[in-house]
């Protein structure tokens, strides 16, 4: 420690740096809306005439400054673009650039999302419930300890090894989820297999009778007692997430059924507020209302997940219908829900292709929060010094 040198943030990195664009101009554009929890990578952009808002090159970290996204973890590294190309984004914003030969600039993204810097910008938040912004001053002066470059360097190669590995896994799971996306519409959907009609010995059923769907519980009458086992309550905003955070409510598993226990692998559905399905991969939890647990005493987790897919965009246009705060859909709209079931030796023949595509998106998703586990464990101790990188074997 005694190589560290304790400055300001501002000493040691750029803060929203000036740069040029024409009004007018088509550029890249990164949407708070596209960047997920927790994540480095930028998952997605879009091309729009630049209007107004930051701006910044490949290398620099961005960082909301408004709740709740700087709470839910939305900080990312910019990476989407070409060399000397300047993207923007949201005027909500901070943008954090390194210094040359005094800051690594991914040893800048992990200072930015430790707790040295999130704790006090979260603090410095001010202005009206619900739009309360950090104070980009307080950053500015915030007191930082950084070593050395080399040394920098070496924390952030320990700390990107598992970003890389979880980004990768990501792109793996991208491209598994459209291959059985594609390969569904093609035999289930477009019958391209056989000329475009459903073929001889196939049937027409319903959502509901392919699989169950079990609607969860108000969590809040489960809560464990002090010193009593506890599990974290699946939401819906948890679902969106992909995980369970340290403000997730809790429930007592020895109060609740088995059956309102979820793991690793099921199949979630959000019939209530913002409609969504997915895979479920963040651990153990207690299921909550407004949500289904989708299982299966007769097909694989592949055909009901699928089915229950395809139908969520017609889902979500009726829940916008409701005249309510909340859109919702009914459970007699599954009953309405057409699928095509396939004879038994087709049926058979997809699920040695499909299920093993599923498999691996569920093991990819589990690796990755045991990943982020080790990399959230890590980082302050790597930040604070009390590690010694040269401990560390990559």
């Amino acid at each position: 420690m005694e190589e560290w040198k304790e400055c300001k943030l501002s000493d040691v990195v750029e803060i929203n740096p000036t740069e040029s664009l024409k009004k007018g101009t088509v550029e890249k554009k990164i949407g708070m809306d596209v960047l997920q929890p927790y994540c480095r990578a930028i998952p997605s952009f879009s091309f729009e005439p630049y209007t107004g808002g930051t701006k910044f090159k490949n290398g620099d970290t961005i960082m909301a400054r408004i709740t709740p996204c700087l709470e839910n973890g939305k900080t990312a590294m910019v990476n989407i673009l070409d060399d000397n190309e300047i993207g923007f984004g949201s005027t909500e914003y901070i943008v954090f650039r390194a210094k040359n030969n005094i800051t690594d600039p991914y040893f800048v993204y992990y200072l930015v999302t430790s707790d040295c810097i999130r704790n006090p910008a979260i603090k410095s938040m001010v202005g009206s419930s619900g739009r309360q912004r950090v104070q980009t001053d307080v950053v500015a002066n915030l007191s930082v300890k950084v070593p050395p470059l080399p040394t920098q360097q070496k924390i952030a190669a320990i700390l990107s090894s598992l970003d890389d590995k979880i980004e990768l896994n990501n792109k793996i799971n991208t491209n598994l989820e459209r291959q059985a996306q594609v390969l569904f519409k093609n035999w289930f959907v477009d019958f391209e297999p056989f000329g475009g009609k459903m073929p001889e010995g196939w049937k027409v059923g319903k959502l509901s009778e392919i699989a169950d769907y079990l609607n969860g519980l108000a969590m809040q009458k489960f809560r464990p007692l002090e010193d009593e086992e506890d599990l974290p309550v699946l939401k819906i905003k948890e679902l969106r997430q992909g995980c369970c955070d340290d403000s997730s409510e809790l429930c007592s598993p020895s109060k609740v059924k088995p059956e309102y226990i979820i793991h690793d692998g099921d199949v979630i559905f959000s019939w209530s507020g913002s409609l969504l399905v997915d895979i479920w991969c963040g651990g153990t939890c207690g299921l909550n209302q407004h949500l289904f647990k989708v299982t299966s005493k007769t097909y694989e987790k592949w055909f009901y997940y699928l089915w229950t897919k395809h139908h969520l965009d017609r889902f979500i246009f009726l829940a916008a219908d409701k005249a309510t705060t909340m859109g919702h859909i009914k459970r007699e709209e599954l009953d309405k829900a057409e699928v095509v079931i396939p004879d038994d030796k087709t049926y058979s023949k997809l699920t040695m292709t499909l299920s093993p595509i599923i498999d691996i998106i569920i093991n990819n998703r589990v690796e990755n929060r045991r990943l982020s586990e080790i990399r959230d464990n890590l980082l302050p101790e790597l930040m604070s010094g009390n590690i010694n990188v040269e401990d560390i074997t990559i």
